[in-house]
């Protein structure tokens, strides 16, 4: 499970969830009014209100059945693509969100039929109808889709920093012959000229041109204002393959750092840990590094 993929609506999620929790050991009816005459009748009389522990369909439908919901909207945001499963025909987060809205359906029906609502049915609707809102506007609302946690801020390798921090990390210095976009790179001298030297000059154009790696294919098609650069994804989001394949290759999680190694309109090709490229056709909050 993937902490950095929860979203800000899933942080008011959890934060009704646990209100209602709370709720449900609070009393489900008040008592009446006992000042005036009716003060030493009252003294006589026991008026403590049950929870809802002490009410099993109120439990169940209002405050354990919007628990459970919320439960289950967190697991399906943590959870891989790959991992997420189906219940009657729904996505796991689509049924935790009917179950929030049945929890606040039920929720508010009761407190209409009570004849005088206690704290824990007044703060339990309060808490339902929260809890049915984040659920049914996080997909749809995009400042609730900003990350709850955000990815960690790349830290600046030192000049001449010691033994490479390895690929996915910005700061990272790269050996040569690495690849395609690796920052740091050093290129192989070409035959006759030592590291350090400079090119020699072009017989046409009259400039200098650089050193390039022997097998490497310059990047025609490429903008020519694009530079690869390093970035992370707020939320889970998949990958697409160059041939336009609806199936996704694979899958960029939160709070790990992912090349940029070219712009096609609002998409980016990224390069994954393992060498692979595809289009992320969402790009939205991503973070550069």
């Amino acid at each position: 499970m993937n902490i950095r993929s929860l979203t800000r609506g899933d942080g008011v999620v959890i934060g009704a969830a646990v209100l209602l929790f709370i709720a449900s050991f609070l009393a489900l009816s008040g008592g009446p009014d006992c000042s005036g005459a009716l003060a030493k009748y009252c003294e006589a009389q026991d008026y403590s209100s049950i929870n809802a522990w002490d009410a099993l369909s109120t439990l169940m439908s209002v405050y354990l059945a919007g628990v459970i919901g919320a439960a289950i909207i967190i697991v399906s945001r943590a959870l891989p693509q790959s991992q997420q499963r189906k219940v009657a025909g729904l996505d796991l987060a689509q049924f935790g969100a009917a179950l929030t809205v049945f929890a606040a359906w039920t929720a508010l029906w009761t407190i209409i039929g009570a004849p005088s609502a206690g704290a824990g049915l007044i703060i339990g609707l309060i808490a339902t109808l929260a809890l049915a809102g984040a659920a049914v506007a996080t997909p749809l609302v995009p400042p609730l889709q900003a990350a709850l946690v955000g990815a960690p801020k790349p830290q600046a390798a030192p000049y001449g920093a010691g033994p490479n921090p390895g690929y996915g990390y910005p700061g990272a210095q790269q050996q040569a012959g690495h690849g395609y976009g690796y920052p740091g790179g050093q290129q192989q001298p070409q035959p006759g000229q030592s590291y350090g030297q400079q090119a020699p000059a072009d017989a046409t154009g009259g400039g200098q041109t650089a050193a390039v790696p022997a097998g490497a294919t310059p990047a025609a098609a490429a903008p020519s204002d694009f530079a690869p650069f390093w970035f992370a994804v707020p939320v889970a989001r998949p990958l697409y393959g160059e041939d336009g394949s609806p199936a996704p290759i694979a899958e960029l999680a939160p709070g790990t750092w992912y090349l940029a190694v070219e712009q096609r309109g609002q998409a980016l090709i990224a390069q994954t840990q393992d060498g692979r490229r595809g289009v992320l056709q969402d790009t939205t909050g991503i973070q550069r590094g």
